[in-house]
């Protein structure tokens, strides 16, 4: 077994976790739910001796059943963040020997050596939460740990429209092929098993050996060299995957593509998706014809906050619905889980493929395998996927982006603030959708601002040639701003207090104020929305007047009122006011 972090032999059981930390105090040996096992050797560490003691007792603290990293990716992960801090202190003139020895220049001459980059803020982060939990290390180092780390936030961002498009046919081609391939295979299978084949020819040799495979999970070989018995080489037409086992399993890059199909469908990181139990078909929906399937999702991100678990129901109601790539992706699947409870394992998962070679001779550390068959995908097998359709890298993390900022416009496995800070806001397709949006809601908002302003003229008293109206007294009444000019004014009287032409004096005061009152009152009394669509401007521009003149004024003159305004501004409100 290597203690550097490398994979291990796997004799727990799925739900068993060996012992974490070894008896010579140097060596951390996590397992996880899945049977996987890593050791990590802290004697390889350049630092002294104390200090990889102490650091390894901390992280088999983290590795511990509830200490927070429940999959070895976790752990993993971190432990390549932990050999970079332990060489950066080697190479310093005064190499600190244990935790209790650190200081806050030591602490922040390790951040300085970090790129401002989010690569750099794990490092800070996962490091600084690590030595926090050790009680020896020093109240200044804390304290100098709390500073904040500024980093520059990555620039990933969404999928243009035709982008996205290439990226979802490129993968629909490369799983439909696959598809269609094991179909053609099932249902030869099946004519073989029912013996509508006829004995000895080639279509019956094939149905022999794809009974086999899917028995088994690879068609009949020679137990040297793994090469085609020579009865079914012939018929079959080699020895390679397309030949062999391909007939009825997914390889990994067709798995990938599946799952970049699954991702722009749900807007899931690549982990949910390779967790994925086996959705479950709700009871009756098969017999309906439209099968509704339930996703049963976990973010492992979030393990102890709101929101780990979540499901999801997918409708498959024909070959644009959500729920088809289920169906297929089942059907896809359906004999390499077979196979898998043949063996008995005790693995529920959607994405199931078959290796292309020994899993001993290939480099996925992190794969989980049982017989021939691995489980899910990474950004490495998305990346694999990628190039070999001619595109760049793997696509999964900025799909995720794509569908949920730009195609389903809501959170997937976040908090809503982390949507929209993380997510939405640094996306330049929204910036730039949302510009007319801002310029129509600050147009609208002038607007409204306008309706809501007093614009008739205050003057201390009429003028000769003014018409009186029920608010005020009117300068221009055949040249009105709401109606066609030469034609006399016919908008209501409670516009007159947003019309230029009209004149308020003094003697006007107290019939305003006592409309303002007779308004506000309304409100109370009808429902809102017909408030506000008929009465909430002309009672916003009373105010407006209110404030102009000064509150002691306003009262003074609605003191004033005599019972003639009391008169019109109750018949005015009753539609039945006549000059």
């Amino acid at each position: 077994m290597s203690r550097r972090g490398r994979a291990a032999a796997v004799p727990a059981g799925p739900h068993q976790r060996p012992p974490v930390l070894e008896e010579d105090g140097l060596a951390v040996r996590h397992g996880d739910a899945q049977g996987r096992v890593r050791t990590y050797d802290f004697g390889v560490l350049p630092v002294p001796e104390a200090f990889q003691r102490s650091l390894a007792v901390l992280y088999a603290a983290k590795c511990a059943p509830g200490g927070g990293w429940d999959s070895i990716e976790t752990s993993e992960g971190h432990w390549y963040l932990v050999r970079p801090f332990a060489e950066f202190l080697s190479g310093l003139d005064d190499v600190p020997q244990d935790v209790d020895q650190l200081t806050p220049a030591h602490w922040s001459a390790w951040r300085l050596s970090l790129p401002p980059r989010p690569n750099g803020h794990s490092k800070y982060a996962s490091i600084a939460s690590l030595l926090q939990m050790d009680a020896r290390l020093a109240l200044p180092v804390r304290e100098a740990m709390a500073v904040r780390f500024v980093w520059e936030t990555g620039r990933e961002q969404a999928y243009g429209p035709e982008e996205f498009k290439e990226i979802r046919l490129a993968a629909r081609r490369t799983f439909r092929s696959a598809l269609l391939r094991i179909r053609k295979n099932t249902d030869r299978l099946a004519a073989w098993r029912a013996g509508a084949l006829e004995p000895g020819s080639r279509e019956w040799l094939i149905g022999e050996a794809v009974d086999e495979l899917a028995r088994t999970g690879d068609v009949p070989l020679y137990e040297w060299g793994r090469r085609v018995r020579r009865r079914y080489r012939p018929a079959l037409g080699g020895d390679s995957a397309q030949h062999t086992w391909k007939r009825l399993f997914l390889s990994r890059k067709e798995t990938a593509a599946l799952a970049v199909l699954l991702a722009c469908e749900l807007g899931l990181n690549s982990t949910p998706i390779s967790e994925m139990p086996v959705p479950q078909m709700l009871p009756g929906t098969a017999d309906a014809g439209v099968p509704v399937y339930r996703l049963r999702l976990d973010k492992r991100r979030r393990a102890g906050h709101r929101g780990r678990f979540e499901s999801r129901n997918l409708t498959d109601s024909g070959a644009d619905s959500s729920g088809r790539i289920i169906s297929e992706a089942l059907e896809a699947t359906a004999h390499a889980r077979a196979v898998l409870a043949l063996l008995d394992a005790d693995i529920d998962r959607l994405l199931v493929w078959h290796q292309t070679t020994e899993h001993e001779r290939q480099g996925y550390r992190k794969a989980v395998r049982v017989g021939p068959f691995g489980f899910g995908v990474d950004e490495r097998a998305g990346a694999d996927w990628a190039r070999s359709v001619g595109l760049p890298g793997s696509p999964l993390k900025r799909i995720r982006k794509t569908v949920n900022v730009l195609h389903r416009r809501e959170p997937g496995q976040n908090t809503q603030d982390t949507h929209d800070s993380v997510y939405v806001l640094p996306e330049s397709q929204v910036q730039q959708a949302a510009v007319p949006v801002i310029a129509d809601g600050a147009l609208d908002a002038m607007a409204a601002a306008h309706r809501t302003v007093f614009a008739a003229r205050l003057t201390e008293e009429s003028v000769a040639g003014e018409r009186e109206t029920a608010t005020a007294g009117c300068a221009d009444y055949e040249h009105s701003p709401f109606g066609p000019p030469g034609q006399t004014c016919a908008a209501s009287f409670l516009l007159c207090t947003a019309c230029p032409n009209a004149r308020v004096t003094p003697a006007h005061h107290p019939r305003l104020a006592r409309l303002h009152l007779a308004l506000g009152n309304l409100r109370g009394v009808v429902e809102p929305a017909v408030w506000d669509a008929d009465w909430a401007d002309a009672h916003a521009r009373l105010a407006d007047l209110r404030d102009r003149i000064g509150l002691p004024l306003w009262d003074a003159a609605l003191a004033s009122v005599s019972d003639a305004d009391c008169d019109v501004i109750d018949h005015l409100l009753h539609g039945d006011y006549d000059l």
